[in-house]
């Protein structure tokens, strides 16, 4: 199974290897985490461990959330996430992973939501084609016809058209570790993650767990 962990993207960059072209890179924070629960068959059925993420004020936090931490010793946690793994015995109650773990690893997969554009018409949406735009043309922009006439009658279901942009789970697959920082828990991809400097990731490594 592929385990994973919670972080930030910082923003992008570019940097040129030793023949001189430039490779567009991705600054991540990537945790550290701290396991908040541990998971088996006997107790809920599969094994899984649960981690938590980015420490805040507990003025911030529900009471459920703060009784459900205190058991890990960690109790201002903002956000949880769960990775399913066959060897939960590897892991204890209020252990503390970071990048270090993972330090064999070359590739990642990295989830996160897309930068959210509002409402948008079809040429930005969908990359549909405009009208003419030459004198009396009323068909600049316009969507067009949007379905048949007597037969079915209605518009099908998943029709392009009009509405909202971005806001959305994206997930990049396999982008390349250039460099890493274990004291700084940075981790250098290349590549493009989702979202804008700031957004919540979830980063899964590649590796056997």
């Amino acid at each position: 199974m592929s385990l994973g962990m919670l972080g930030n993207k910082i923003g992008m960059t570019q940097i040129f290897d030793t023949g001189g072209n430039v490779i567009p890179i991705t600054v991540l924070r990537v945790g550290p985490c701290v396991v908040t629960q541990i998971k088996t068959v006997a107790t809920d059925g599969y094994n899984a461990i649960q981690l938590g993420y980015y420490s805040v004020s507990t003025k911030q936090l529900p009471q459920p959330q703060k009784g459900h931490l205190k058991k890990c010793g960690y109790e201002s946690l903002k956000y949880l996430q769960e990775y399913k793994t066959n060897n939960v015995n590897d892991f204890t109650l209020g252990q503390v992973i970071d990048i270090d773990t993972f330090k064999d690893v070359n590739f990642i997969t990295v989830s996160g939501n897309s930068i959210g554009k509002g409402f948008a018409g079809h040429q930005k949406r969908h990359n549909f084609s405009r009208g003419p735009m030459t004198h009396g043309s009323k068909n600049h922009r316009a969507p067009g016809s949007i379905g048949a006439g007597t037969t079915p009658g209605r518009v099908l279901p998943g029709k392009k058209m009009a509405g909202r942009l971005g806001g959305k789970k994206v997930t990049v697959s396999n982008l390349q570790i250039v460099k890493s920082d274990l004291k700084q828990n940075l981790l250098i991809v290349k590549g493009s993650v989702p979202g804008k400097p700031g957004n919540l990731l979830n980063i899964y490594f590649l590796k056997n767990i």
